[in-house]
């Protein structure tokens, strides 16, 4: 027969610092954590940011044989998100990458598993551009590379001077950098799939 008495009542639950976060955000804004709307936002929020922290891209480095060197490859209009690091706001951005092929062609998913790999982080829009053109380039081994962005930053938005607007940023590497017939074609190509 077991005594009933000696039985252990199972270990509560480890406190989730993220959660707890949470709850000390709720009041010190003058809600309270336990009322019926909000007595499950501090799960959600806490699953929310280890969502958006630790996000899994799956392979970004598929790259197949190229079919023709020198040929301009663009991919345009893909759309992520990112959170500012200065004010924690989220930010939108529309992105197209370009690049010159040479012996290998990326994956056109490849793409936006690499953008979102780098959205997925405390970020700069500028930041976000070099780092997906920097990752394209080791990537299809090619230094002909551009990138450019254009969001709404909610951190304008919402705060400050409350104005919504579009931010633009560029990199433009290898032979799209310079004066020439090459960056000529990308220019009048970006301008096209803009429209």
């Amino acid at each position: 027969m077991t005594d009933i008495t000696s039985a252990k009542a199972p270990a509560p639950a480890a406190a989730d610092p993220l959660e707890d976060l949470a709850r000390e955000l709720l009041t010190e804004i003058g809600e309270n954590p336990d009322r019926d709307g909000l007595r499950d936002t501090p799960r959600r929020y806490a699953r929310w940011w280890r969502e958006f922290t630790q996000y899994d891209p799956g392979t970004v480095d598929t790259t197949f044989e190229s079919v023709s060197s020198g040929q301009t490859v663009i991919v345009s209009g893909m759309q992520v998100w990112s959170l500012c690091e200065h004010h924690l706001l989220p930010f939108t951005c529309t992105l197209a990458v370009a690049y010159r092929a040479r012996n290998d062609i990326l994956g056109l998913s490849k793409f936006a598993r690499i953008a979102h790999k780098h959205a997925h982080r405390l970020q700069l829009q500028e930041r976000l551009v070099a780092d997906i053109a920097d990752e394209i380039e080791k990537t299809v081994g090619s230094p002909d590379v551009a990138v450019v962005g254009s969001g709404e930053h909610l951190c304008m938005t919402m705060r400050g001077i409350r104005t919504g607007s579009l931010m633009t940023s560029s990199l433009l590497k290898g032979v799209f950098e310079k004066d020439g017939p090459e960056r000529t074609e990308l220019l009048a190509l970006l301008q096209r799939v803009a429209r």
